[in-house]
């Protein structure tokens, strides 16, 4: 059969899919999505580009005459608003902060204090805007400052000390000096700003400091906020998007509708793709929109794609494990639940660690900051979200057959079936270990950006036993499904689980060989990434190359001993196979220092 006839099968199940989603959704639904889609929208657009509302706005009452010359500052600075310069306003308590006079009239409490503090920081930006206003920028900033935030390796540490900033014009002078110095009597209070962000400052606002300018007390450190939005403003479609996608999945299973699509010339791969297409254009539709609303490009689409086909492979699989839509809620709602601290979590950070990286979203906030992405860390941001959902879909098609469609098997169960369903033999053992790395990788990222902000101390272990539960279960969970659900039942024996043990550690070894790609983004600088990169069996040449391979077959072997003993016996392999495995971790660690 021909490729062009297969893609006219897919094509034409996307039409009726269409055509049916069309049938189920009333003009006041889509009415309603759109609006609020639209408001949210014009929200993030807003809050991004634009002047959005502060969150900070007119916390503090600043007593000041219309005719003086601190006016201005009190009026531009968000948190301060401007009242009657009168002192008595400070006893009733109606003003934090009164001038008069030559004289500044502050209320005894924490908030007096805090709004003295702002009223300082908004005269010291008020008089650095006006500097920035001269001619000769040269002479209103003697000192410039460019500050670029590096990794900190030995090589630049032994070389240009703890800072990595540099300073032109005027003489020699050190950085903290010099922000020390910049505005007089102004800086000594040290205040600053609010540690609130403030939205409607503009981009350099937005993603909540600035890395270079005029003066060193322009310089601020990065602040999160932005990114976080950003990068929340993209997960929000998908939702709507899979929630649908998830419905229609279970609706055709509960109303045995699927079973016409089973006895037509189409195979499961088409129908699936075709039931898919819809809904993966309407993300891809809502993505470009939002990067339209806050000004990304290409690359953040291309960024965020590959989490549109994680969030539909996950949607596909757990649809068609749930036996109810209120079954379906719970596993969707959790498998978003993780996926969204995957994506969300180190994305938020883009400014801050190279842990960022993991996420793919930060590749979108880099976009929208207008930084630039190689090619290495788009692949090592993008590369485990495209794996898991083509894994995913592939394992969900494994089980698009009327004895599985149609039954009422717990989930469980229903992962099982289809996990034996893509076993053939005893090799499979090996090739499913290699198919789980991307489900491995993902896990074990999702758990270093979790972790890495802890004391290493204490991040250690916890990552230990981590990494070791999720490559034992990675190794073994499939073997268990081939000997009591597949065809390797008469395996069953100890000879058999020693194979298979074998084969499942080979594979997995090979596969983890392939996805090394730790170190080339530089996630080493960051203590944990050290550990993880160890503990995935970064070694030196020789000898110790051989350790990870006999760790992998002996863990594996182990929990395949247990497998043939029933699900207790399982239990019992795994968990000692999880114990070898976090002690080879301590030890490997504890010997590279």
């Amino acid at each position: 059969m021909s490729r062009r006839d297969r893609v006219a099968r897919t094509l034409q199940i996307a039409r009726w899919e269409v055509s049916r989603s069309a049938d189920t959704l009333d003009r006041t639904t889509v009415v309603v999505f759109l609006v609020a889609l639209l408001a949210a929208g014009t929200v993030v657009a807003t809050g991004a580009v634009g002047d959005g509302v502060a969150p900070d706005r007119d916390i503090y009452r600043v007593g000041v005459a219309p005719d003086s010359a601190y006016r201005a500052p009190v009026e531009d600075a968000t948190p301060l608003r401007p009242v009657a310069a009168d002192p008595g306003l400070v006893a009733s308590g109606r003003a934090e902060v009164v001038v008069a006079d030559g004289e500044v009239a502050v209320a005894d409490s924490a908030k007096g204090r805090a709004a003295l503090a702002a009223f300082r920081s908004a005269v010291r930006e008020h008089n650095l805007a006006l500097m920035g206003a001269e001619a000769n920028r040269s002479a209103a900033f003697p000192v410039a400052v460019d500050l670029r935030y590096v990794s900190r390796d030995a090589g630049a540490l032994a070389g240009t000390g703890a800072g990595s900033g540099t300073t032109t014009g005027g003489d020699e002078t050190d950085e903290s000096d010099g922000a020390a110095d910049e505005g007089g009597d102004e800086g000594d209070e040290g205040g600053g700003a609010l540690a609130v962000p403030d939205l409607g400052a503009g981009t350099a606002g937005l993603f909540g400091g600035s890395t270079s300018g005029g003066s060193p007390a322009e310089i601020s450190p990065p602040f999160p906020f932005a990114s976080l939005v950003l990068a929340f403003a993209f997960l929000v479609p998908m939702n709507f998007v899979v929630q649908a996608y998830g419905s229609t999945m279970l609706e055709e299973r509960i109303g045995r509708r699927g079973e016409l699509l089973l006895v037509s010339p189409a195979t499961p791969g088409e129908i699936v793709a075709g039931k898919t297409l819809p809904y993966l254009g309407a993300m891809v539709g809502l993505v470009v929109a939002v990067a339209a609303l806050v000004g990304g490009g290409a690359l953040s689409v291309a960024a965020v794609f590959p989490i549109a086909i994680t969030f539909l492979g996950a949607t596909f699989a757990t649809a068609m494990f749930a036996r109810s839509f209120k079954e379906l809620t719970f596993v969707t709602v959790s498998v978003s639940v993780f996926l969204t601290a995957y994506a969300f979590v180190p994305a938020i950070f883009t400014n801050v660690t190279p842990v960022a990286l993991i996420s793919p979203l930060t590749v979108v906030v880099r976009d929208l900051q207008g930084g630039s992405v190689s090619v290495a860390e788009y692949l090592f941001s993008t590369g485990p979200a495209y794996l898991v959902g083509t894994s995913l879909f592939v394992l969900g098609v494994g089980i698009y057959r009327e004895e599985d469609l149609f039954t009422q098997r717990s989930v469980p169960l229903k992962l099982l079936d289809a996990l034996a369903a893509r076993i053939a033999g005893r090799r499979s053992a090996a090739t499913l270990a290699v198919l789980s790395i991307p489900f491995v990788l993902l896990a074990e990222l999702l758990a270093l950006a979790l972790l890495f902000a802890l004391p290493r101390e204490a991040a250690l272990p916890v990552l230990f036993v981590a990494v070791a539960g999720v490559e034992e279960v990675a190794k073994s969970l499939h073997v268990y499904a081939g000997l009591h659900e597949g065809p390797l039942g008469d395996d069953r024996t100890t000879r058999g689980a020693l194979v298979l043990g074998g084969l499942a550690g080979l594979g997995f070894f090979v596969g983890e060989k392939l996805f090394v790609v730790i170190q080339a983004v530089g996630l080493t600088a960051v203590p944990l990434g050290e550990a993880t990169a160890a503990t995935a069996g970064v070694l030196p040449v020789g000898v110790l190359l051989v350790a990870p391979l006999a760790l992998h077959v002996v863990t594996a072997s182990v929990s395949a001993l247990g497998a043939v003993r029933g699900p207790r016996g399982y239990a019992v392999g795994l968990a000692a196979a999880v114990t070898l495995h976090a002690g080879y971790n301590l030890a490997v660690v504890t010997s590279l220092g």
